[in-house]
């Protein structure tokens, strides 16, 4: 297996204006809400079932009964068919893998939980403010972690138009998102930071590239480093957008900055030769431009 074909580019999809044109969020009640507050027969016997599961005893407490609502609606629209074990648990959400399908065709999807009651507000408010999606919103908890998640899925969204390889958005409902599982829990992605890269030098170039492709969308990742990029069957894949902001953001260089020093550090530390105010340059080099997202550097074919 060759270089390339080991960390091939993905083609980036035609894109809208990047930046400032950005859909405003809507935190204002969803059928979820609604659900949960009817409480009807089906939705009751749904949510027993739910937390009378092994995976969910133990998160019971900290779910009400809005986000078992959330969960009950993506049953319902065809996103999830069966849920399985934890895949990971945090302070601010909990992700777990279950069953979709589409088109009849069932595969493994991960279903990501923000934690409403034990999210850490003050650190997200650092992503937030600034960010033209986010004016109104204000410093209502619940309003803020349920426009955190849809961020999240518009970023993901976003990356993917753009030709970055991130797991596949695929629903959200309130404070619940549905994207594609990168590997499954048995044989798990392992995370940049846990592998020996053979390649560092193409690995470096599909990094970057990336960054450019992100920055050419509007986008700046915010918290990129070896821990948020995984390697699964030859791929690089970018996660954990949640935090990503919008390069309009009045911290979005100081993001930038950040990310390019984890990222030359970190390819450093494999034996490059690298400096982040060299990365820096070349992610810059094409500036967001309205009316599409422009061509990026040449790269391997």
């Amino acid at each position: 297996m060759t270089d390339e074909e080991e960390f091939g580019f993905l083609a980036p999809e035609e894109a809208d204006a990047p930046g400032d044109e950005w859909e405003e969020i809507d935190v204002s009640d969803t059928e979820a809400d609604r659900i949960a507050r009817r409480r009807d027969r089906e939705f009751s016997e749904f949510r027993k079932r739910l937390t009378d599961a092994d995976q969910f005893k133990v998160e019971q407490s900290v779910f009400d009964d809005a986000t078992f609502a959330a969960i009950y609606k993506l049953v319902q629209d065809g996103h999830v068919d069966a849920f399985g074990g934890p895949i990971s648990t945090g302070k601010e959400a909990n992700v777990y893998e279950a069953l979709g399908s589409d088109d009849g065709v069932d595969h493994d999807v991960a279903i990501k939980i923000y934690r409403i009651n034990a999210s850490n507000f003050q650190q997200m408010r650092e992503y937030l403010e600034g960010d033209p999606r986010f004016e109104g919103i204000g410093s209502d908890k619940k309003k803020v972690v349920l426009a955190w998640t849809q961020k999240e899925f518009a970023n993901l969204r976003r990356a993917e138009q753009a030709g970055v390889r991130v797991p596949r958005p695929i629903a959200v409902e309130r404070n619940v998102l549905v994207m594609e599982l990168v590997g499954l829990v048995e044989d798990r992605a392992r995370r940049l930071a846990e592998v020996d890269v053979e390649n560092p030098e193409t690995a470096f170039e599909v990094v970057r590239e990336y960054m450019c492709r992100l920055y050419a969308a509007g986008l700046v990742h915010g918290d990129l480093s070896e821990y948020n990029m995984i390697i699964h069957d030859g791929e690089l894949v970018v996660i954990d957008l949640g935090q990503a902001v919008t390069v309009h953001h009045p911290n979005a260089d100081e993001f930038l900055r950040r990310d390019c020093h984890n990222v030359a550090a970190f390819f450093g530390r494999q034996g490059l030769d690298t400096d982040e105010s060299s990365l820096y340059e070349f992610v810059t080099a094409v500036e967001p431009e309205p009316g599409g997202t422009p061509d990026g550097p040449d790269v391997p074919e």
